[in-house]
């Protein structure tokens, strides 16, 4: 009884709010993949775990209380009325900025591989950009409903967005951390878009960055060209620069229709690298088969299909932009962890939401869901 109390205690407003449930197949999944996701971690990485800390959990672990921190936001965070996050625009993107001003700083940054995207924080490892995706997103929201009217006018519309967008993308390029920008730049064109944006402006806007990007990815010898090289072909180099790819399509190949079982993956015995992080997706193809894993994969359409009603029956022009650009964000970086683990685009190095660890990724995923929980409980459709 004390159960059921608090669920519907969860999904009802608050007491000056119009009685309104929440969307329970929203918050199905939210569960589902969370739950389906320490599952997966706690076999995935139990070896990696245990030959570098000498215990199997040692990731899960560190999981597990993120997921708890990120529970406690999700709860708070739903119960807010999601209009009030407003007020604090500015100062969100003020944020952003601060945010990823902190990787540059000596004492306070760390790095892994070729990026610079984490800081240290008592001695815990904390990924900036990933708060940035939210905060960004907030105040986007909130310039966007502000300038409803007048987004198809280039000079009110587009042009300041691309301003903002040059600040945060400059600092990310800096990193360097192409992923989480790509994410970012996605998510801002679909709220701009959805908000009353012109198409022309976001193609043609797209078409000039696609062609800088090429340019500078042509005139330079970094490893981003390494990864388009082992996308056209994973057998150029598989055991230096394409070794990661190559073993990806080992694991996600040798998982069948069934999978060899959960725990049973061979991949993960240091073959593949990342199995906790970026590669965790291959671990899961290989242990739970195709059937499993694309059943898996439904989980989060189900996610993006609620999502995407929750933001057409927001009652305003803030919630329908924010709960949209979430979804995008989370839709994005979902294919591009995925894809790029089964070679159908190139790696970029992002967690898959709900599963991979980092405490700050699941973090900031599971306050974007408490907002949009509490949207759908403003929303004009009662009906779910």
């Amino acid at each position: 009884m004390k159960v059921s109390r608090s669920i519907k205690k969860l999904l009802r407003v608050d007491k000056n709010d119009e009685a309104h449930l929440a969307d329970r197949w929203f918050l199905l999944a939210v569960g589902a993949l969370s739950i389906v996701g320490l599952v997966m971690l706690s076999s995935a990485s139990a070896v990696v775990s245990y030959a570098k800390f000498g215990n199997t959990s040692h990731y899960f672990l560190h999981q597990l209380i993120a997921v708890g921190i990120g529970a406690v936001l999700f709860y708070i965070f739903s119960k807010q009325d999601y209009r009030l996050w407003r007020r604090y625009a500015l100062w969100a993107l003020i944020a952003s900025i601060l945010l990823l001003i902190l990787v540059f700083i000596p004492g306070l940054r760390a790095e892994h591989g070729t990026a610079r995207s984490w800081i240290i924080i008592f001695g815990q490892s904390f990924q900036p950009s990933e708060l940035v995706k939210l905060s960004f997103l907030i105040y986007l929201a909130t310039w966007l409903e502000a300038k409803k009217d007048h987004l198809k006018e280039a000079t009110s519309g587009i042009i300041p967005l691309l301003g903002s967008l040059v600040i945060i993308g400059g600092l990310m390029l800096a990193q360097p951390d192409f992923g989480t920008l790509f994410i970012i730049l996605f998510a801002s064109f679909v709220a701009f878009f959805v908000a009353g944006g012109k198409l022309s402006h976001i193609i043609i806007t797209i078409l000039l960055g696609v062609l800088a990007l090429g340019l500078m990815f042509y005139a330079s010898s970094s490893y981003q060209n390494d990864r388009f090289r082992c996308y056209q072909n994973p057998s150029y180099d598989s055991q230096d620069e394409c070794y990661q790819i190559s073993q990806s399509l080992i694991a996600v190949g040798s998982g069948g229709w069934m999978g060899r079982g959960l725990g049973q993956s061979r991949q993960k015995f240091m073959y593949l690298p990342e199995v906790w992080g970026d590669s965790i997706f291959p671990i899961v193809a290989e242990e739970i088969g195709f059937v499993f894993s694309s059943l898996f994969v439904c989980l989060y359409g189900l996610l993006f299909y609620r999502g995407i009603k929750i933001a057409r029956a927001a009652p305003d022009v803030y919630g329908s932009t924010l709960a949209v650009g979430v979804i995008a964000w989370l839709a994005v970086q979902t294919f591009l962890n995925i894809g790029g683990m089964v070679n159908l685009i190139p790696m970029t190095g992002v967690p898959l939401p709900f599963v991979s660890a980092g405490g700050s990724s699941i973090i900031a995923t599971l306050m974007a869901m408490g907002i949009l929980v509490n949207i759908s409980k403003h929303s004009k459709n009662e009906r779910r």
